[in-house]
């Protein structure tokens, strides 16, 4: 069960990655904890940028929790 859902959340990662390879950064899973909660490393520009809040809840969040619904929220982990 739980590989398949850290399955489902890098696919719906997938697909944010092009939109965040535009503007130099990236993003990586760390873990996806019981209580449903993925965790997020922000990677290069991404990880100064002052709008990563914002594309981390519109963006990716949005993304995760259309793919994979079982998951209450996203949030970034610093490095």
């Amino acid at each position: 069960m739980k590989n398949d859902l850290k399955v489902r959340v890098e696919e719906a990662l997938e697909t944010m990655r092009p939109f965040l390879a535009a503007d130099g950064g990236d993003v990586e899973l760390v873990s996806i904890t019981e209580d449903m909660i993925v965790q997020l490393r922000l990677l290069g520009s991404c990880k100064t940028c002052n709008m990563s809040e914002m594309t981390l809840r519109a963006g990716i969040e949005e993304a995760v929790k259309r793919s994979v619904p079982e998951i209450k929220s996203v949030e970034a982990v610093k490095s």
